[in-house]
């Protein structure tokens, strides 16, 4: 089993999420975070004062894949938030020893 965690741009959720389900991804966790890359942030103008937001909006999306899936879930994820432009986002793929269902304690990708 591996462990995905893509963060990407905000607007790109819904596509990304209905891409996810299409390869059959059944389960995720999503979270708003705020970061930086080589994005680096940008100046904003509030009531005629400059600000530099460093920390830019972003999602991170979690999914546990059994292995067959996880280069389908990436090539979906990739299809649908590049955009070409910095701030795009990344993908981490890491190993899972064990899932364990909490509500039956099923063990394994039977507990995916």
């Amino acid at each position: 089993m591996r462990k995905i965690e893509s963060i990407i741009r905000p607007h790109l959720l819904e596509a990304v999420k209905t891409a996810l389900q299409e390869v059959g991804v059944v389960g995720m966790t999503i979270t708003e975070v705020k970061g930086f890359g080589r994005q680096k942030g940008h100046t904003e103008t509030y009531r005629g004062t400059e600000y530099k937001v460093e920390f830019l909006p972003k999602i991170k999306i979690e999914v546990v894949l059994p292995e067959e899936m996880v280069d389908l879930a990436i090539d979906a994820i990739l299809k649908t938030a590049r955009t070409g432009k910095f701030g795009d986002g990344k993908i981490f793929v890491m190993p899972v020893e064990e899932v364990i269902r909490i509500r039956t304690g099923e063990r394994g990708e039977a507990a995916l």
